[in-house]
Formats: structure tokens, C-alpha cells, sequence
């Protein structure tokens, strides 16, 4: 006897908890947002463009009318935008019971953030690094909170993290640079996952979509771009919508410990229904779990109290 495909219908009742999604406002993030709202939660939209966010609001009101929705302005490129999100936030929010780190950006031509950093690693990870750090006294002290990251496949792509070249100020790839930055992704969980677990209620997971057919793709080469979108959309990416199942079996499933993986259970795992599953072996590494954790404090100036 087979074993029921996960669905949006298998999401619990939300009502009372505060769900803060980056990214929300397209994609991904948007579905994620809309499937929490359907079930009750307040959510918030953190987005960088605020007329999209609202554009993005009135489609889940669409869809769910009375949806509980909020916007919040967040540019995870910089760390100023990143520490005014925070205290808003935390103004605002006496409890966050789930924080979805899904915002990204890929294949960039190169260039920095704000502060300094390389786009992807600076966006991807290090913005999401600091938000999760200045969240956490509205997350910790609740009951059956959850911190998700959604990560990706690309992550196997990465070779391991250049410590030497963080930055990649000598040698730049778009999908290398990439593929660090979704490596990061899980690292991070995986070490916050165990900070947790002296003592926290508050559990970290990670996730991936498979292949999904978003807006993610498009800063690729022109050439890349045309490729993924006539050649590998079509074969075998889903939509958004089953490319968000992943992060809501983090963010949602009862059953769900902390330090899972998530993503498709389909062919070569980039499509289908959500299933706990296994990251490539090297985001397993402690020794570079730990040492990708203190350079990150160390750059974005955020300690966690941990």
C-alpha cells in the first residue's frame, strides 16, 4: 500500500500563528505564502519591492478574502535594510512562530552587495543569516516554532565553501557562486539545528523545490536563460505551487524534526510530492558547519545568543 502524497490539504490549522516569508511576493515564496494564509496564519510579506508586495497581497486576498496579511519592506542585500527589518519586525510581532528564509537570487553577473559581499553568498545566506539572528528572541520563546531555509540541488553543485575566496574577488562562475550560496543554505541549518538542541523549542529544517519554473533564472546569461526556459522548464520543471510543497512540509508537518531536508520525491528529486530526503554528504561536514558559522557572525556583526 503506497503511502499518501503530501499536499497543501494535509497543512494544519494555522490560525494564530505569524508566518514571516522573504521573498513573498513572487514565485516560491508567493505560493508559500498564499497556502499559509489559506489555512489561517498571519503572514508577512518581507520584500524588497513594496508595490509588488502589495500587488502580491491582493492575489492571496483574491484567493483567500480575509486573509491576515502584512507587508514588510526587506532588502536582504543589505545589512542596514536587514537590521530596520529586524526591529520593525520585532516591534510589531510579540511572537514569530515561522520564519521562511526563501528569498534568493541566481546565476548574477558579478557584483557585491551593500556591504561588500558577493551577491549570491550575500543575499542567499549572509542577509538571511542576519535576519534569523536579530528574529530569534521573537522565535525561541515559542511553542513549535520553526525556521526553515530554502536551499537548492545547485547545492551539490558547489565544490565546498572557499574559505580562501569567500568573495569570489579572484575567480568569479555564476553557478559556482551559486552553488556556494545554497550550500551555505544547509550548513547553516544544520549547525543552527544543533545550537537548538540544548535546550530550544524552536526547530531548523531546509528545503528544496526541484526544478521549478519561477522568475529565479532571470539573471542567467541570455543564452542560459533561453536554454532553461525552452529545454528545462518544459521537461522537467513543476510550478510554483508543487515547487513550494517542500518548505511548507518543513514549515507545517507535525512529524517534521528538526535537521530534515526536504524536497520532491520524483525523478532525480526535481519534481513531485514533498519527502524527507538527504543533502549531498559534504553539507553533513561539521568542522566547515562551524567555521562557515563564526565567519558569518564575524561579517554581518550578528551573534546569536545560541
Amino acid at each position: 500500500m503506497s503511502t499518501p502524497k503530501w499536499t497543501t490539504a494535509d497543512i494544519p490549522d494555522q490560525t494564530g500563528r505569524t508566518a514571516v516569508i522573504t521573498g513573498a511576493n513572487t514565485g516560491l515564496g508567493f505560493e508559500t505564502a498564499a497556502a499559509l494564509a489559506a489555512r489561517g496564519a498571519h503572514v508577512v510579506l518581507a520584500v524588497r519591492n513594496l508595490d509588488k508586495g502589495k500587488e502580491a497581497a491582493a492575489r492571496i486576498s483574491a484567493r483567500t478574502p480575509g486573509a491576515a496579511l502584512t507587508l514588510q519592506r526587506l532588502d536582504l542585500s543589505s545589512l542596514d535594510s536587514v537590521r530596520t527589518a529586524a526591529d520593525e519586525l520585532r516591534a510589531g510581532h510579540e511572537r514569530i512562530d515561522l520564519l521562511i528564509n526563501n528569498a534568493g537570487v541566481m546565476w548574477t553577473p558579478k557584483a557585491v552587495t551593500k556591504d561588500g559581499f558577493e551577491l549570491q553568498l550575500g543575499t542567499n545566506h549572509l542577509g538571511h543569516f542576519a535576519l534569523t539572528g536579530l528574529l530569534l528572541d521573537r522565535i525561541l520563546p515559542v511553542p513549535g516554532s520553526r525556521i526553515v531555509t530554502v536551499s537548492s540541488q545547485a547545492h551539490r553543485l558547489g565544490a565546498s565553501i572557499d574559505f580562501d575566496d569567500l568573495q569570489s574577488e579572484r575567480r568569479y562562475s555564476r553557478t559556482g557562486a551559486y552553488g556556494q550560496s545554497k550550500l551555505a543554505n544547509v550548513l547553516f541549518t544544520y549547525e543552527l539545528q544543533r545550537r537548538l538542541a540544548g535546550g530550544y523549542a524552536t526547530i531548523a529544517l531546509a528545503s528544496h523545490p526541484g526544478g521549478a519554473a519561477t522568475e529565479l533564472a532571470r539573471d542567467a546569461y541570455p543564452p542560459v536563460r533561453l536554454l532553461f526556459d525552452k529545454l528545462i522548464v518544459p521537461l522537467v520543471a513543476q510550478g510554483p505551487d508543487m515547487g513550494a510543497l517542500p518548505s511548507l512540509r518543513a514549515a507545517t508537518d507535525p512529524g517534521a524534526t528538526g535537521g530534515q531536508f526536504y524536497g520532491p520525491d520524483g525523478l532525480f528529486t526535481m519534481r513531485g510530492h514533498p519527502k524527507a530526503a538527504k543533502s549531498h554528504t559534504k553539507s553533513y561536514d561539521r568542522a566547515t558547519q562551524h567555521r562557515l558559522w563564526t565567519v558569518s557572525e564575524e561579517l554581518t556583526g550578528v551573534t546569536y545568543p545560541v
